[in-house]
């Protein structure tokens, strides 16, 4: 099998509420066709939606309060224990509301603080949403999503600026690729010291969520547009499968492998 590589992690991402800001993370094991854990475990439904819980099947993100629509919500720092399911939301760092996401009373704290932030786009009051073992992805396909720190650099070169990856919501952020490159992994794999596999299994399509500045909420660029007036597509990054699992953290290092 020939060899590309390797492939460094420099940083990892989970997103326990779609939409919102992303919280960094120093390790996190892996399991077999799984998401990272509470990645997406919960959404904020835009007013009355067809989510049912008991019932949970995949739909698409214009469902939900996005920074797509409602780039309000980059003003927002979260934090959330995995232990007690609490999510804390801070603004210009001040404490607006905490919640335990797994009681009536919690979900309503933060609802009632995103409806004060929100002020466009909102169809309803919002409303969490969740379903034990349910991700609200982008992409039906429960997985990870992959992102090349040198390509973040080459598009910002190109624009003039510097990008935050995080415009981007990666799970992985890779070096050591050349730039561009990872559209090419698609059908390949990414085996790390540590045993895991993962299988990259299709490009990113991006929308105007990454028009938005992650620390300002400003819409102050506009890269689909730009990546297909100048590449000719607008992918960026890319989605893999976890074939095998284990533990993975900032520093490790992947081959690149032929599927």
């Amino acid at each position: 099998m020939a060899k590309v590589g390797p492939a460094r992690i420099e940083a990892l991402y989970r997103y326990p509420v779609k939409g919102l800001m992303p919280e960094p993370l120093e390790s996190v094991p892996l399991t077999p066709m799984q998401t990272l854990p509470f990645d997406r475990a919960y959404a904020i439904e835009n007013g009355p939606g067809p989510f049912d819980p008991e019932n949970p099947r995949h739909l698409s993100k214009i469902h939900f309060v996005m920074l797509m629509k409602n780039e309000e919500l980059a003003t927002l720092r979260t934090e959330f224990d995995d232990q007690t399911s609490t999510l804390v939301i801070a603004k210009a760092g001040i404490e607006i509301a905490r919640g335990d996401l797994r009681t009536e009373d919690g979900r309503r704290r933060i609802e009632d603080a995103i409806a004060r932030v929100v002020t466009s786009g909102l169809r309803g009051p919002p409303r969490i949403v969740s379903s034990p073992g349910h991700s609200f992805s982008d992409i039906a396909a429960k997985c990870v999503h992959i992102v090349n720190r040198e390509s973040v650099q080459a598009l910002g070169a190109m624009l003039g600026t510097t990008i935050d990856v995080r415009r981007f919501r990666p799970n992985l952020v890779i070096g050591g690729l050349a730039p561009w490159s990872e559209l090419d992994l698609v059908g390949k794999k990414l085996r790390g010291r540590s045993g895991t596999v993962l299988q990259v299994f299709k490009r990113t399509e991006r929308c105007a969520a990454t028009n938005v500045d992650p620390e300002t909420g400003v819409r102050d660029l506009k890269i689909p547009s730009f990546l297909s007036k100048t590449l000719g597509h607008s992918d960026f990054g890319v989605y893999a499968r976890v074939v095998d699992g284990g533990h993975v953290q900032t520093g490790d290092e992947f081959e690149i492998i032929d599927g």
